[in-house]
């Protein structure tokens, strides 16, 4: 059944009606207003606590956002998807990531299989394996304990499980460093050949098909320096699979019984609860990586269960479509207060934007309201010194995310009070902003002269009025991690039904591959490139000349 356009719907066209009475609002009285607006606009889940009251809207907001929810079908379509349904339509796959996480036990049938049974049988292999290299059984062809893990992945297979890795770097074994080669550009695994030695190395190639070009390149590079220093017969003891490959990986010189599949119903950017994760459990162990999976299935079951109100994900996402849609927000930040999550910016990039960064709706027809906005970020309070000019006095309204953990890993206090007084003053800031008047009496009363202060009142006034979001946790741990995670999918989620566009495939990734393959040969090759517009055959043309 064809989806009715978005603006078409009843909902949309009432938010619409409403933003016009919300052009004006000022955060300021709003709070002024409602005392309990902060009570009532905020909310716990899965060990987060969600506080979204400094944004421009009100009850009455919130009320036609549910309302929208339910008349795009989110719940119907969020049941779809735990259910197994083929809800990725253009590739005619269910989305199954929630089950990777799910207790074993759960029941859950699509096209004949137990899933629950497949997915925790090859949870028992990760968990034997990362046991046997994290105790020492494991060990390399010389005989020696393995002491460096290297992950050679892309997209997926790397952001996730490097951004968990170093979120999670209290958690791991002090024997083990960990290290992540994604790019193709030789400088990536260069720099990581560089710190290991061969003999107490395993290096994990994460590649579905076990054909991805960056992957591959990369994992042959891997072989060719190892095998510079080590019989062919060793490599089985120092590389292993994240595939569905067998005679792929075979043929590497892998070993299939250190093969650990996963399936086509696990998308690249949702597969770290997968054997994608396997970097992840063995530098925290097994059971910390339990903990991440039960996280993450605390909030998959809040978000299953909660009523659109008082469902975290469900209001996150609500909150970020009003934003970009009736404030005209083309960004968002993320603005972890937490060092350890300095990778998770970059991980939600590929998690919001190859799912939701598209411009038809799933019956292929142009969308007719403006998709997802780009996301980026760093971490507090190092991008107070960066891009925050632009946050609060740029000409671009940007929302910003704010996470931070109440109670640090490390004993360091003074330095935790003053993390967590920069989050709550820039939420502060962002909100309030500083008014001319406010300005030039600060100016006064530092003696300036009347003109003076007219010279710098208007370059010191902030506007304020700036929408901002604040997840807190008590602490950084799997568990939270998990939780944190699984909050910004489902959000995903929401917002992709909303919109009616397919958030798991990303057809956006192909084109570009098909004209490097061709344009690699070029290079290679002798003949001078002809093919293109004139921008590309001199760039080529330049590149061989360099060679």
């Amino acid at each position: 059944m064809r989806t009715p356009s978005l603006t078409s719907t009843a909902s949309f066209q009432a938010l619409e009606n409403h933003a016009l009475d919300a052009e004006d609002w000022e955060m300021r009285s709003l709070f002024a207003a409602d005392p309990q607006r902060f009570a009532r606009m905020s909310i716990e889940a899965a060990g987060l606590f969600l506080d979204y009251s400094k944004n421009r809207l009100d009850g009455r907001t919130l009320e036609l956002l549910a309302a929208l929810a339910r008349e795009r079908g989110v719940e119907a379509r969020r049941d779809a998807m735990f259910a197994g349904e083929r809800i990725n339509n253009t590739e005619n796959r269910a989305v199954l990531h929630t089950a990777l996480r799910a207790p074993r036990g759960s029941t859950l049938v699509v096209d004949g299989q137990d899933v629950n049974a497949d997915v925790h049988a090859v949870l028992d292999r990760v968990r034997s394996f990362t046991d046997a290299v994290r105790s020492g059984e494991w060990l390399g062809h010389t005989g020696k304990p393995i002491t460096d893990i290297v992950n050679i992945g892309i997209g997926g297979s790397d952001l996730g499980p490097k951004m968990a890795v170093l979120a999670l770097r209290h958690y791991t074994h002090p024997r083990l460093r960990m290290h992540f080669v994604s790019n193709v550009d030789g400088h990536d695994i260069d720099a990581a050949l560089m710190q290991v030695d061969p003999e107490t190395t395993l290096f994990i190639v994460a590649s579905k098909t076990f054909t991805t070009a960056e992957t591959m390149m990369n994992a042959q590079t891997a072989r060719s320096w190892f095998l510079d220093r080590a019989p062919e017969e060793a490599l089985a003891k120092h590389f292993v699979a994240v595939s569905t490959n067998v005679e792929a990986i075979k043929t590497f010189g892998i070993d299939p019984d250190n093969m650990f599949p996963f399936w086509d119903w696990v998308g690249g950017r949702y597969s770290v609860w997968s054997a994608i994760g396997l970097s992840v459990a063995l530098a925290v162990g097994f059971g910390y990586f339990s903990d991440f999976l039960a996280g993450a299935h605390e909030m998959d079951q809040h978000f299953l269960s909660a009523p659109v109100e008082q469902n975290m994900p469900m209001l996150l996402a609500l909150v970020g479509f009003w934003n970009r849609e009736f404030l005209d927000a083309h960004s968002v930040t993320i603005a972890p207060y937490h060092q350890d999550l300095s990778r998770f910016p970059a991980y939600l990039q590929q998690l919001d934007m190859e799912s939701n960064g598209k411009s038809v709706t799933r019956e292929g027809e142009p969308v007719d309201t403006p998709t997802c906005p780009a996301i980026w970020g760093e971490p507090g309070t190092n991008g107070q010194h960066a891009y925050f000019q632009l946050l609060h006095q740029g000409t671009d309204l940007t929302p910003i995310d704010f996470i931070a953990a109440l109670r640090p890993a490390h004993e360091m206090e003074q330095h935790h009070t003053a993390l967590l007084a920069n989050c709550f003053a820039q939420s502060e800031a962002f909100m309030k902003g500083k008014t001319i008047d406010e300005v030039r009496a600060d100016l006064v009363a530092q003696g300036l002269s009347p003109d003076e202060v007219e010279r710098l009142a208007p370059h010191k006034t902030f506007p304020g009025n700036r929408p901002s979001n604040t997840i807190l946790m008590e602490r950084l741990t799997p568990s939270t991690l998990g939780a944190l995670i699984a909050l910004y999918e489902h959000k995903t989620f929401v917002q992709g039904v909303i919109w009616n566009v397919n958030s798991f495939d990303q057809w956006g990734v192909e084109l570009g591959k098909v004209l490097a393959k061709k344009i690699e040969a070029e290079l290679a090759g002798e003949a001078q490139a002809a093919l293109h517009d004139s921008s590309t055959n001199g760039l080529i043309a330049r590149a061989k000349a360099a060679f």
